[in-house]
């Protein structure tokens, strides 16, 4: 199994729009620094026949998908409704002519819900021939299941972010927690034995109301014990070269384009 990180930057991306010369926010990352450019947090995980599951549809999604040279999608499932892991559902519509067909969207009901107000288009019934907008068809999972998706067994976890849940994931060895400030005991039942984790760490000293900063996730890190841990969803204090001088050994920066094997 092959899983590319498609971005790994918060929800304004790194930098943020700003800077005193228009050119950026980086905050504490250096921009000199390639690795602390972040777009929108999604990934794309294959299986060894070649299926390709997409995690989110970031904002980010076209030049995602090009940079990281993926050729098509066979599935997508969304973690949750927030803007920066949507809003790239039009750029959907050239993966299905690639597929030439339909793609299955894995949600839980109420993000399905709410992916629909907002994109009605996208889950229309398709009319072929041909794709002039994005055609997805709902499939509700709820945390606790386990899909079939894109040649893969998903085993999902609710995770708590504020004032909502998203889905944690699992598939054999592989675990992704993208969006999340706390994790119940059910969620670490789900990620038990886990070798390679993905987990979202935004900050790297202050606590946050909706998301894991550096201090918690190494506390769970220290419970789940994981091989390879590697960071996503990054703000502007996740400096790459701070982080490769004080991160313990197995804990890790990802960045756009990077390549795991699971």
């Amino acid at each position: 199994m092959k899983i590319t990180l498609l971005g790994t930057g918060a929800s304004a991306g790194v930098p943020m729009i700003g800077g005193a010369d228009g050119s950026g926010d980086w905050g504490a990352c250096d921009p000199h620094e390639p690795k602390n450019r972040r777009t929108r947090s999604s990934i794309v995980i294959e299986s060894a026949r070649g299926q390709r599951l997409l995690v989110d549809a970031s904002p980010d999604l076209r030049n995602q998908i090009i940079d990281c040279r993926i050729t098509g999608i066979d599935a997508v499932l969304f973690t949750h409704a927030h803007a920066d892991h949507i809003a790239g559902i039009d750029d959907i519509r050239i993966l299905n002519r690639i597929a030439n067909r339909p793609l299955d969207a894995f949600a839980t009901q109420r993000t399905l819900d709410e992916i629909t107000r907002r994109f009605a288009y996208a889950f229309k019934p398709w009319q072929p021939p041909g794709f002039y907008r994005p055609v997805l068809v709902g499939a509700a999972a709820e945390a606790g299941s386990v899909v079939h998706a894109a040649g893969l067994d998903v085993r999902l976890f609710s995770q708590d972010h504020g004032k909502l849940e998203t889905l944690g994931l699992r598939i054999g060895g592989f675990g992704y927690s993208t969006d999340v400030v706390s994790l119940d005991e059910a969620a670490f039942a789900a990620l038990a034995g886990v070798e390679t984790w993905v987990v979202d760490c935004f900050l790297r000293d202050e606590p946050h109301w909706t998301h894991a900063h550096l201090p918690r996730v190494l506390e769970w890190v220290a419970r789940l014990r994981p091989r390879r841990t590697v960071l996503t969803h990054m703000g502007t204090s996740m400096d790459w070269a701070w982080m490769r001088a004080h991160l313990p050994p197995g804990v890790e920066a990802g960045f756009d384009g990077m390549v795991l094997e699971a």
